[in-house]
């Protein structure tokens, strides 16, 4: 009766949830899986914090790159995170002395998942990352496994719970931006330093390693089209909602052709469709593929609760052999597509123009739009102090270079505009 030696690096709130369930669910976990767990080896940055939880002295080792030159470890949880530095330098390290790994790091795989499953190969071991996307939602082992007779072409959703808990609560309270992420905060949704998620970045790794598993592609993980909330006021959310649309963060990536149309950015989506109504720290994910057609994953997208639970599915997974390669198929059979050319994309957009409140003003936004052949579907005007308007519009479909260069020579006139805003609106056809 084999019994697998893990070893924790990184005992942070999720590293500390990982070994207590670990502990707390051994009996289970060999009732389903025929085999033994042993937590063998622990090493984080502080030996001495206050975890408040009793961790045996003889568990520690100081230099978690010290791991993978452990003959009776088996399995490495890679809990340190950040793309670079020692989590990749123990990721690589423990793969090469043939260990298995498991990991929550999202930048890690986005960046280097490519080389790491190739090396996984070679080795003939295990690396997988449910944790790394859609936090406790099984979505990564779903596609591999659940929909492995399925070809997919199109996965959009919302996969940071920092964001849409933001843009949930601004609408719920009323509040702005800068009040609600305070919230968050203190609530421990968000880090101190929070620009990760809101910038939209957090999201681009997520959607990177998505489209990869999906498509069967080479990751793609720069050079297309990443947007965060930041730019978003209470006035676009109450806007918005008044025109019978409500304002997400969306990961989005299908093929077009031969190519990858692969981005993050805000979106408005239409009040009755079930993903506009994902609030709070929920993420869901929808994945389009043939023969099953459209399938819905939703759950907690972050949390110690749900990330350890992913965590620990890949464990169970590596004990009873069931997961051969990390993206789906054998890195060598990994397709090279190229980006789709994002200036050629066409939707509804939605553009706030804040002006200062002057004669001829509209007529100079209608007459730039329509030199970029932009017509309008809605126009809204809403006074604001200081002799300052906001003037809102949703535009028919239209080319993305066209209004990118109409908002380009339009901010060049900065004694009257002074912020514009835009959003794009679903293509509602694929939602």
């Amino acid at each position: 009766m084999k019994t697998f030696n893990v070893a924790i690096a990184g005992l942070g709130n999720i590293g500390l949830e990982v070994y207590k369930n670990l502990i707390k669910n051994k009996k289970n976990i060999f009732n389903k899986t025929g085999f033994k767990i042993n937590i063998s080896h622990i090493s984080a940055k502080n030996p001495k914090k206050n975890r408040g939880y009793l961790i045996p002295k003889k568990l520690w080792v100081n230099n978690p790159l010290a791991l993978p030159n452990i003959k009776e470890i088996d399995i490495i949880v890679e809990l340190i995170g950040g793309s670079d530095g020692i989590a990749k330098k123990l990721v690589f390290d423990s793969i090469k002395n043939g260990k298995h790994i498991v990991t929550a790091n999202k930048a890690l795989i986005a960046k280097y998942g490519d080389l790491l499953a190739e090396l996984a190969e070679k080795k003939s071991v295990n690396l997988l990352f449910e944790a790394s996307v859609g936090g406790g939602i099984p979505i990564i082992q779903s596609i591999k496994q659940g929909l492995i007779a399925n070809k997919i072409k199109h996965v959009y959703g919302i996969l940071n719970g920092t964001t849409n808990f933001i843009l949930s609560e601004m609408e719920k309270k009323e509040s702005s931006f800068q009040e609600i992420l305070k919230i968050a905060q203190n609530k421990g949704y968000a880090e101190s330093n929070p620009h990760a998620d809101i910038s939209g970045a957090d999201v681009a790794s997520k959607i990177s390693i998505l489209s990869s598993i999906c498509f069967g592609c080479k990751i793609i993980n720069k050079k297309f089209l990443v947007e965060g909330i930041s730019n978003i006021d209470l006035l676009d959310i109450q806007c918005a909602k008044n025109l019978g649309y409500r304002i997400k963060l969306l990961a989005i990536s299908e093929i077009i052709g031969n190519k990858i149309k692969q981005r993050v950015h805000p979106a408005l989506i239409p009040l009755d469709l079930d993903i506009a109504n994902i609030n709070g720290v929920t993420n869901a994910v929808v994945v389009d593929g043939d023969p099953i057609g459209r399938t819905i994953y939703e759950g907690a997208g972050a949390g110690k609760g749900p990330t350890s639970s992913s965590i620990i599915s890949d464990i169970a997974s590596i004990m009873v052999g069931n997961d051969d390669f990390s993206f789906g198929l054998s890195p060598s059979a990994k397709k090279n597509y190229k980006l789709f050319n994002f200036n050629k994309h066409i939707s509804k957009y939605y553009l706030r123009f804040l002006v200062n409140d002057k004669p001829g003003v509209l007529s100079i936004i209608t007459s730039n739009l329509a030199k970029n052949k932009i017509s309008i579907q809605n126009l809204i005007q809403n006074p604001d102090k200081n002799k300052l308007s906001n003037v809102m519009i949703v535009t028919h479909k239209a080319k993305e270079e066209n209004v990118q260069k109409c908002i380009k020579v339009l901010c060049k006139n900065k004694k009257i505009f002074k912020k514009i805003v835009l959003i794009r609106v679903r293509d509602e056809s694929k939602l």
